[in-house]
């Protein structure tokens, strides 16, 4: 039986998830909910009311980081270092990249000039902390990809969209980040991890909001 991704249009977690089906060729079927207006099926198997949901036959699997782990450690090669340390700082790395995806929302979201700036600074600094420990590329731990990239490519994909858009470059003196936003776009697995219409989506998300962010445009 097929696994069945349960999806929210704009999550970065659920693309995380979509990614690693894609690399690792998996048949899957994905079903899109309204997480503003979820249906009552999904509230009854989802525990904490978030995607993205792997449904495995009768089994239902929650967090993404969890879900990845599962499809990497069932679909070989394994996308994960060998070596136990590197494994483990690959890790910590993922759950940083989790923190990174709620920052950015926090900054898209602030209210007002200084909220903003100070998220600006936050999320500037944390992906500065990011390049200190990255390889020499073209992926995070050198020529191969890993759990590490697919974790932070909707990360780079949301802040090319805000360069674009609102001239917000949050990748200003981070030459190895910028290399490895480029590198990701260009992944087959990355450009089809979204639906088409994702950029509008994104933009118009923001645009609901009405955060200080808008006043860039």
């Amino acid at each position: 039986m097929k696994p069945e991704l349960i999806s929210f249009k704009i999550c970065p977690f659920v693309q995380r998830s979509v990614i690693i089906l894609l690399e690792k060729g998996i048949d899957f079927d994905i079903t899109y909910i309204d997480l503003k207006n979820p249906p009552d099926w999904f509230l009854g198997i989802s525990p904490f009311g978030k995607v993205p949901i792997l449904r495995c036959g009768d089994t239902i699997l929650f967090e993404s980081a969890v879900i990845n782990e599962y499809l990497d450690e069932t679909n070989p090669p394994s996308l994960h270092p060998s070596d136990a340390l590197l494994k483990a700082q690959n890790r910590a790395c993922i759950e940083f990249g989790s923190n990174l995806n709620m920052d950015i929302h926090a900054l898209i979201t602030a209210k007002d000039k200084g909220e903003f700036n100070e998220w600006c600074n936050k999320v500037h600094g944390e992906l500065a902390r990011v390049e200190s420990k990255f390889s020499q590329g073209p992926f995070y731990n050198g020529d191969a990809l890993s759990l590490v990239d697919v974790a932070y490519a909707p990360v780079l994909m949301r802040l090319q969209l805000l360069q674009k858009h609102f001239r917000l470059d949050l990748l200003d003196g981070l030459p190895k980040i910028q290399a490895w936003a480029s590198t990701l776009s260009k992944r087959e697995s990355v450009q089809n991890s979204v639906v088409p219409e994702f950029p509008q989506l994104f933009l118009d998300s923001i645009t609901a909001n009405k955060g200080h962010i808008n006043t860039l445009l």
